[in-house]
Formats: C-alpha cells, sequence, structure tokens
C-alpha cells in the first residue's frame, strides 16, 4: 500500500514537470516566434535596397529555416522582390548545408531570376555565387567556374563596390581557389586564396579568414609542406573558436587529423577526427560526415583496426554516393582498395581501386584541365582590357578638362598610354604564341607518350596473363599500367616536374615494355647520392623517347642478353647529367634493319624532346646538351648505344621574370 501512494505521489511530481516543462517551451516558442516577426516587420518596413543591410537585419534568424520561408511569404505579399530573392538564397544556403544540392540550386536559380528582373547587382552575384558553390560540393568543376567567374566579372563591373560586394568577390576568389585544388592546380588555387585573404583582413571577417587560412594549409599539405599546411590549420581553428563555428571546427579537426596521419601520428590523428565525427552528425551536414567517416576508417586502417576501419570507409562511400560527392567516392575507394590489400582480398582491392579511378577521371580529365586553363587565360585578358580601356578614359577625362592650359602635356601623356597599351598587346600576343607552341609540343608529347600500339600491346600482354590465370601477375601489371597511364596524364598538364617523379614514371614504363620482351630487359638506374632528385627539375616525360629508342632500336633485334642502364651524377652547380646506355646493336645496324622492313616504325619523340628541352632551357643560364653515341669495343663492332643528356640546374633571373 505505501509503494502505491509513493507510486501516485512520483506521477503527480512528474505531470507537473511535465507541465511547467511544456509551458516554458511553448513561452520560448513564442518569444522565437515573436522575435522573427520583429525582424521581418523592420524588413518590410525598411525596405533595404540594398543585399548588404538586408543581410544585417535578417543574419541573426537566417540558418531558421520557418523564418526564412515566412520571410519569402510576407515579401511576396508585400511585393519586395529584394527581401524574395534574399529569402530564396537563404533558403537555399539551408538545403546545401543538408546535401541536397539539386533542391538548392533551385531556390539559387529562382533568386538569379528575381535579381536579373529588379537588376540588382548584388542579389546577382550572390544568387550566381551560391549556384557555384551547390555545384562545386558536387564536384561539377566546369559549371561551378563557370558561375563564379561570371559572379567575379559582374562584381568587378562596380567602379566602387560596396562592403558586401567585396564580401561576394572574396567569396568567388575562394571558390575558384577551391576547384584548382580539386584538379591539383595548388600554385593557382594559392594565388586565389591570398587574394580572398587581404579581402577579409580588410573587413576584419573573422569566418571569411578561417575558411581561407584552412584552403592555403590544404594547397601546402598536398604539396608536401606539412608544418607550414598545420600552421594555416591551427590559425583557422583559432578563428572558428572566436566565432563558434562547429562547421569551422569539423573542418579543421579532420585537416589537422589528416595531416598527423601522413605523420604517424596516429593516436593524435585518431582523437580529432572522432571530435569532427560526432560534430558532423550533430550538425546532420552530410558532406562533413561522409569526409569524418573516411577520415575515421583510414586513421583506424593505420592502427591495424580492419573491421572499425572497413566500416567506418563504407559508411564514408555509401554517403558520398548517395550525396553524388565524387571527391570522397575516390578517397574512400582508395582506402578501401588499401584495406583489402592488406587483408590478401586482391578481388575487392581491384574493384575498389577501379571504383576510385573512373569516379576520379570524371573529376580531373583532360577537358576539365584544358577548360580551367582557357578559362585563366580569358579571364587574364579581359582584365587587361579593363584596365586599358580605364586608363584610357581616366586620361581622356583629364585631358578634356586641362585641355585648355595643358593641351600639350596631357596629349603627350595620352600618347605614351596609347603606345605603352599597343606594346602589352604586342607583348601579350607573343606571350600567348609562346603558349600555344608549348601546348603545341605538350600535345604531341602526349601523343607519343600514349602510343596506340604502346596501349593496345601492354593492354594485350595483360589479357595473356588473365587468359593464363595468372592473376597476380594480371593485377601487379593492371596496377602498374594504371599508374603509369595516370603519370603521364598528370605529367602533361606541368611544364616541368622533379627528377624523382620523372624517374618513378619511367620505371613504370620499363616495367610495362619489359612484358613484352618477356622480362629479358635488365634495367638499371644508378643515382648518386649526392643527387637530391627531389629539388631538380627536369621537362615531364623527357626521358621516355631515349628508352623507347633503345628498346626498339637498340635491343628489339638482340637474342640474349639486354640491358639499359639509367646514370644520375651532378659534375657541377650548372648541369645535372642523365646518362641512358644500352647494350644494343647500336644505331648504324638498327637503321640496316629498319630500311628493310616493309613497315618501319617511326619515331618523332626525339624531334620534338629537342623543341621541349630548347623551350625548358630558355629560362636558364645554360642550354642542354644532348650527345648520342655509338659503342664499339677494340674491334670496332658495335656493343650499344649511350646517350649523355646535361639538363640545365641554374636559372636566369632576368628571362625568369
Amino acid at each position: 500500500m505505501q509503494i502505491l501512494k509513493s507510486y501516485r505521489k512520483l506521477n503527480k511530481l512528474l505531470t507537473i514537470a511535465f507541465i511547467l516543462a511544456s509551458y516554458q517551451f511553448g513561452i520560448a516558442q513564442d518569444q522565437k516566434t515573436s522575435e522573427t516577426e520583429v525582424i521581418i516587420k523592420r524588413v518590410l518596413d525598411e525596405r533595404p535596397s540594398d543585399v548588404g543591410t538586408l543581410d544585417t537585419i535578417f543574419r541573426p534568424i537566417a540558418r531558421d529555416s520557418v523564418a526564412v520561408k515566412r520571410l519569402i511569404e510576407k515579401s511576396q505579399q508585400d511585393q519586395y522582390p529584394l527581401g524574395e530573392g534574399y529569402g530564396f538564397n537563404a533558403l537555399g544556403e539551408l538545403y546545401r548545408n543538408l546535401s541536397y544540392y539539386q533542391k538548392s540550386m533551385t531556390f539559387h536559380q529562382k533568386a538569379e531570376e528575381i535579381a536579373e528582373e529588379i537588376d540588382n547587382l548584388e542579389l546577382k552575384v550572390y544568387s550566381l555565387n551560391m549556384i557555384g558553390v551547390a555545384y562545386r560540393r558536387m564536384d561539377e568543376v566546369k559549371p561551378a567556374l563557370d558561375y563564379h567567374s561570371k559572379a567575379l566579372e559582374l562584381a568587378h563591373l562596380s567602379e566602387n563596390p560596396s562592403r558586401y560586394l567585396r564580401f561576394q568577390i572574396a567569396v568567388s576568389q575562394n571558390s575558384i581557389g577551391n576547384i584548382y585544388l580539386a584538379l591539383e592546380q595548388y600554385k593557382l588555387a594559392i594565388t586565389q586564396f591570398t587574394q580572398s585573404l587581404e579581402i577579409e583582413e580588410e573587413m576584419d571577417n573573422k569566418l571569411g579568414l578561417a575558411i581561407n587560412h584552412e584552403n592555403i594549409g590544404y594547397a601546402y599539405e598536398y604539396q608536401g609542406f606539412l608544418e607550414r599546411a598545420l600552421e594555416h590549420y591551427h590559425t583557422s581553428l583559432s578563428y572558428n573558436e572566436q566565432i563558434n563555428s562547429n562547421i569551422g571546427r569539423i573542418i579543421c579537426y579532420n585537416s589537422i587529423g589528416r595531416v598527423d596521419i601522413k605523420k604517424g601520428n596516429y593516436k593524435e590523428a585518431e582523437s580529432y577526427i572522432e571530435d569532427a565525427l560526432k560534430l558532423a552528425i550533430k550538425a546532420n551536414d552530410k558532406f562533413y560526415t561522409s569526409l569524418s567517416y573516411i577520415n575515421y576508417g583510414w586513421v583506424n586502417l593505420e592502427l591495424d583496426d580492419f573491421t572499425d576501419a572497413e566500416e567506418n570507409l563504407l559508411k564514408g562511400l555509401s554517403m558520398a554516393e548517395t550525396y553524388n560527392l565524387k571527391s570522397y567516392v575516390v578517397s574512400a575507394g582508395q582506402h578501401l582498395s588499401d584495406l583489402y590489400s592488406r587483408l590478401g582480398d586482391y578481388q575487392n582491392a581491384l574493384l575498389y581501386y577501379q571504383k576510385a579511378t573512373e569516379t576520379d577521371k570524371t573529376i580531373n580529365n583532360e577537358r576539365n584541365l584544358k577548360y580551367v586553363n582557357d578559362v585563366i587565360v580569358q579571364f587574364e585578358n579581359e582584365v587587361k582590357n579593363r584596365e586599358i580601356q580605364a586608363l584610357a578614359s581616366e586620361n581622356e577625362a583629364v585631358r578634356q578638362k586641362l585641355k585648355t592650359n595643358n593641351i600639350i602635356f596631357w596629349f603627350t601623356i595620352f600618347a605614351i598610354v596609347i603606345i605603352a597599351a599597343i606594346l602589352i598587346i604586342i607583348l601579350r600576343n607573343r606571350q600567348l604564341n609562346q603558349e600555344k607552341q608549348i601546348l603545341t609540343l605538350e600535345q604531341e608529347m602526349l601523343r607519343s607518350q600514349m602510343n596506340p600500339h604502346f596501349i593496345f600491346n601492354s593492354l594485350n600482354s595483360i589479357k595473356l596473363y588473365i587468359i593464363n590465370n595468372e592473376k597476380e601477375n594480371a593485377v601487379y601489371y593492371l596496377n602498374k599500367f594504371s599508374k603509369l597511364i595516370r603519370k603521364i596524364l598528370i605529367a602533361t598538364t606541368e611544364k616541368s616536374i622533379p627528377l624523382k617523379d620523372e624517374l618513378e614514371t619511367m620505371q613504370l614504363y620499363m616495367n610495362i615494355e619489359n612484358i613484352r620482351f618477356s622480362n629479358h630487359i635488365d634495367f638499371k638506374i644508378d643515382i648518386d647520392p649526392n643527387v637530391n632528385t627531389n629539388n631538380i627539375q627536369v621537362p615531364s616525360l623527357i626521358l621516355q623517347p631515349f628508352l623507347e629508342n633503345a628498346l626498339w632500336h637498340g635491343l628489339s633485334a638482340k637474342k640474349e642478353d639486354k640491358k639499359i642502364s639509367l646514370e644520375i651524377r651532378q659534375s657541377d652547380y650548372d648541369f645535372v647529367d642523365i646518362t641512358i646506355t644500352d647494350n644494343g646493336i647500336g644505331r648504324k645496324r638498327s637503321a640496316e634493319i629498319n630500311q628493310e622492313k616493309l613497315l618501319n616504325r617511326k619515331s618523332v619523340g626525339l624531334s620534338i624532346t629537342k623543341a621541349r628541352l630548347a623551350n625548358f632551357s630558355k629560362s636558364f643560364v645554360h642550354d642542354y646538351k644532348l650527345i648520342i653515341e655509338d659503342l664499339q669495343d677494340e674491334n670496332g663492332k658495335p656493343i650499344g648505344t649511350q646517350v649523355k643528356l646535361s639538363i640545365p640546374l641554374r636559372p636566369n633571373v632576368l628571362k625568369s621574370a
């Protein structure tokens, strides 16, 4: 009986507590509704004509979807299109942060239509930037770059941009920088982020400062400068702490954790990434939740916790595929391939490697890279033209104002400006012609490296392994072939690469070619310990034509004892010496054999290579040196061919400038 009384008493207390809690919640909701109505009423009473003022008023409740929808509704009723357009953009941002990108773009496009109707520059730029961000989140490079470039171009049309417009310029430059990051154009990315950072510092916008420091850190990280990257990540985290941004914390925790993984500090990395995952799940942001799961799986993998690694990587991959986050699909696929390789499950390892590779092709393909380069040149030309036009207009205005007493003086100045403009145009045209010549050489070089016979024969060789059920050899050489093709495609986008990367690519090339010679070729690379191959730049894929000649003109007709050696030496500070020696039949005998064949194997690689070396040497004090010698024994019998290539090291300051 006593227990029953206690139970009834407890039940009464709980009922009272529930009623009080409901009452307090109702009061809070009423207060929130009241605050929303007050702010919306102020917006409609004042009817700001610029987005900056409107944003200042509405920003405190801009994260409340109910308040945003209420603003849109009331603006439509009161015929206040700027408020309606601003509301659609705010609603689009909310859907974007929940990873509903298509729905997000629908609202941003409505805002853009309203901006066109009322001809409001700030709303136009704001809407275009938001559409670009949504495309960028989906790794759609071309439309993202189109929208951000258009936003930046429109913003620059204003002679005296408002504070809000300058903020949007910073957003455009930051977003374009992020696109360059996705395309691994790190130097271009840092340039954009630095320009955006200058505007954010001028406006003391801590959110913008946090974002740009984070992005600069990312660019340094993926160039291998881990300590510099950490400095920027911690600076970004400090700004995010000041503005209490959980999204900012998620990004920084992931970035710091990723660097710790690369440095081997797995426990510290696990702590950072675990905190990021908790915050991302709480924020219900699928973009960063997917990233956090993938990074968490990666650190699990490095800690040999294979079960958790598989679970977290699959979660991250599933989320990335659901919301079309292509770059995260690539990252998850690469780590899963590594995981299954360690577990000995080579079938799954190959499956996820192929998935990552195929997805990566849709992001970083040659068309995207060419498109980006075209946009860069086009944008530079437009900026130059605007500068020339602005300068000419300014001088014309001054000349008209002072022509009565200074006509001769200002006429001279005007003539100088015209001459300068003509010289700039001439110099720019010369530069464009030179760039066109370089691009033509690079395209010819790519066609040479990506010889269809080489690709066809290589794949045929791998196919034979598959037919003969030699799975390990097939997977091994398929992996080598994929890496080689990827390195060739990446290298062709760079004018020069570290000598270390060039040697790694040549090792892959020789491994693939050696399949067709039944692995009878003895290929060795000998590097002098005093040569730092990381710090020496050479034209990309410059050694491949010499190795190809050694294979097909020197060794292909030889039956046994086939050797090729590649030696790297540095005798002084001016040159690095690269020597390629084969023990083939020599050039004279090779030419005789080619004449006897009905179908000669033509090689244009050497002429293209010389042209590329000549162009590369223009920025250095010395020109390159190339000597090709036929080797003979004491009796004058051919015993091979030796190529001696000396690549300049000391840059010419005047030429570089």
